[in-house]
């Protein structure tokens, strides 16, 4: 059966790094990551005249949902070619949505495909620091902020998702067990 597996979490938890290599662990298996229309969100905020900050009202009313609808409708149309389909994204608020959950099912159901989300469980202090190693602009605000901006997030893992996958991402054990659990949950 078709899968759409969603890779989520809050920033710098190590979505990519997980996505990447379970999208190789798991041999012809279409990669997408959000982060690749960064490029057109810029585009917008300088349109715009804002200021580029991933974390501002402006970004949550007038990119962020479109972001999401882009790259969910790349999925689904890579669902008509392949049987895998990963989506790196950290779909924060979509997850603990039930209503949102089962649209998304429903649609799938409609292309003979199932939901398969991945949750990456790092601890916050771990997310910190490899925010700060990773030096990215778009994580200026939110270390400036730290104590603020993690008061945004959910590091709770969603209980209200049955296909749900927790991959430890705290340590190098955690993770080279993980992704070999999570090739054979997402191949059974």
């Amino acid at each position: 059966m078709k899968k759409l597996i969603l890779v989520t979490s809050p920033p710098a938890c190590g979505k990519t790094f997980i996505s990447k290599k379970l999208a190789k662990a798991l041999n012809n298996c279409v990669y997408l990551d959000k982060d690749t229309l960064i490029v057109l969100s810029k585009q917008i905020f300088k349109v715009a005249g804002e200021e580029y900050n991933r974390s501002s009202d402006f970004f949550q009313r007038e990119i962020r949902d479109y972001e999401y609808y882009a790259i969910l409708d790349l999925a689904f149309e890579a669902l008509e070619y392949n049987d895998a389909v990963l989506v790196n994204a950290p779909f924060t608020e979509e997850i603990r949505d039930d209503e949102y959950l089962d649209n998304l099912r429903a649609k799938l159901a409609d292309k003979g495909a199932s939901l398969f989300v991945v949750w990456v469980h790092t601890d916050i202090e771990v997310c910190h620091q490899r925010m700060i190693k990773r030096a990215s602009d778009r994580d200026a605000w939110k270390l400036a902020n730290w104590d603020e901006y993690v008061a945004t997030q959910n590091f709770e893992k969603p209980s209200n998702i049955p296909e749900l996958f927790v991959f430890n991402n705290s340590s190098e054990e955690d993770y080279k067990k993980s992704l070999d659990e999570a090739v054979k949950a997402i191949r059974s």
